[in-house]
Formats: structure tokens, C-alpha cells, sequence
């Protein structure tokens, strides 16, 4: 191509095809048309009367420092089997049909009522201490097609050790 395929008098179009694989939309066969094209007049003055979308717009905002370093706690957290927390990552990210927080996160919370008796405090129950790992000399097993979410769990942690 001589000209950019974005170009208003030397362009070319682009298809765009809808196809459905595995039960999603896939886009992969879309492609440039091989011809070139103008604009016809009336694309011409849709596009100067309403101009042209800036794409960027469109993507969602990227996560801060601590946003990533909260995303890799939560992934190990959930590789290690632990249940979401939402004290530890609510703040940040919460799941779907969990409420949200209202009122302000800056003021400190009230004390409750007098007439509420304390709640007991709660002991932690043990935990039990994971056996140490054999050392093997034989590599992991890659994972079949259908294994389980299980396996491939214990996959991943056997990796991290």
C-alpha cells in the first residue's frame, strides 16, 4: 500500500465479521478490503460534521502501582485457596452484586450504640502446618484437556514451590 488504509481519498474499508467460537464473539475474520475507495460526499460530510472518535477513549483506565500489586495478592491468595476478602481487597476491587461501600472513607467509624454488649472476641483456630515437599527430579505434568480446575490448581502451586 502507497497510502495509509485510514486515508480519506486512497483507503481502503474495513470488514468487520462477526463469527461466534466457543460461545463468544470472534472478530479474527475480519480484514481490509483489496480495493481502494474514496469517501463518497455524504461519509465526507458525516465526518465533518460530527468528526471521528478518538478510540482511546474508549479503553478502560490502567490499574495504578498498587492496583497491580493488589491484583497479584488476590491471584495468589486465590492460587494459596483462600476465599475473596472484602476487608483486605473491597477497597479495590469487588465482585459482582457485592455493595458497595457508601459514605465516607476518610471519616472514622462511629462507636456503636451503649446499649449493645461487645462481642466476644474470636480465636483463631489452628492451623494445620502443610507437610514439606518431596523434592522430585521429574518435571511437572502439563495439564490435559480436561482436567479439572483442581488439578490445574495444584499444578500452579507445585510450580511456586
Amino acid at each position: 500500500m502507497e497510502e495509509l488504509p485510514t486515508d480519506y481519498t486512497s483507503g481502503v474499508d474495513f470488514r468487520i465479521v462477526k463469527t461466534s467460537k466457543g460461545g463468544y464473539a470472534d472478530y479474527s475474520t475480519s480484514n481490509w478490503s483489496r480495493r481502494e475507495r474514496p469517501l463518497t460526499e455524504v461519509e465526507t460530510a458525516a465526518v465533518e460534521k460530527n468528526g471521528l472518535y478518538n478510540l482511546s477513549d474508549f479503553l478502560p483506565k490502567k490499574p495504578s502501582e498498587v492496583e497491580v500489586k493488589v491484583m497479584q495478592e488476590m491471584f495468589q491468595a486465590s492460587v494459596d485457596g483462600e476465599a475473596y476478602d472484602a476487608e483486605r481487597f473491597g477497597q479495590y476491587f469487588r465482585p459482582a452484586g457485592m455493595k458497595a461501600r457508601t459514605g465516607d472513607p476518610q471519616a472514622p467509624a462511629t462507636a456503636p450504640a451503649a446499649t449493645t454488649a461487645p462481642a466476644p472476641e474470636a480465636t483463631p483456630a489452628p492451623v494445620a502446618e502443610a507437610a514439606p515437599a518431596e523434592a522430585t527430579t521429574a518435571p511437572a505434568a502439563e495439564p490435559k484437556a480436561d482436567n479439572s480446575a483442581e488439578d490445574i490448581l495444584a499444578m500452579i502451586r507445585s510450580r511456586q514451590n
